[in-house]
């Protein structure tokens, strides 16, 4: 993995792409949000970290995805609220995160609009999770993530529509939805 390659793209690309809409997306009544994709730089390889969210949340119970959430009033920026959030969540302190850019916004057919902040994340650090938002943390190889193989389309119905979504499985792991929609997303720019 090419991780200066990487720095680039993402400075160059940030806020100006065009925006990924899954289907279903209603433009009008999306609510903000921001997620960190923290790149965690070992010295065997890169990985990303994820969290598996408890089961008794209202919002996407139990799905796998990055520290993150809705925008609050008083957050000035999406990095703001990236970094809160992945404070609260899994109680990483931002001097362990160094922001390299972002990938385009993402709405979903759920509802949000998530500004994806890219970071990286140099060992080592500590977590403690939230144990009423965070069910768990773990790592995958960032090479297995951006692996076109390793990307399946599937569909659902929600809400009387069929949708369509990307998943990763990896081990006992199910990444789906936007979690997975925003690691393909950089995985096609890391192609072009």
């Amino acid at each position: 993995m090419d991780l200066d390659r990487l720095r680039s793209l993402l400075s160059r690309q940030a806020t100006h792409a065009e925006p990924i809409v899954e289907t279903g997306a209603e433009q009008g009544s999306l609510v903000a949000a921001s997620v960190l994709f923290p790149i965690v730089l070992h010295e065997s390889g890169p990985t990303v970290l994820l969290t598996q969210r408890t089961e008794h949340l209202r919002d996407h119970p139990g799905q796998i995805s990055f520290p993150g959430g809705r925008v609050e009033a008083n957050d000035p920026s999406p990095e703001h609220t990236a970094l809160r959030e992945t404070k609260e969540e899994i109680g990483l302190a931002s001097r362990h995160i160094e922001i390299i850019g972002f990938l385009p916004e993402y709405q979903t057919g759920t509802g949000y609009r998530i500004t994806p902040v890219v970071g990286f994340l140099t060992p080592p650090f500590e977590l403690r999770p939230d144990p009423s938002e965070v069910a768990e943390i773990f790592e995958v190889p960032l090479s297995f993530l951006l692996n076109p193989a390793n990307h399946q389309r599937h569909s659902r119905e929600y809400m009387g529509k069929t949708r369509h979504f990307f998943a990763i499985p990896y081990g006992r792991h199910f990444i789906w939805g936007a979690t997975a929609g925003i690691i393909v997303s950089l995985a096609r720019a890391m192609a072009i």
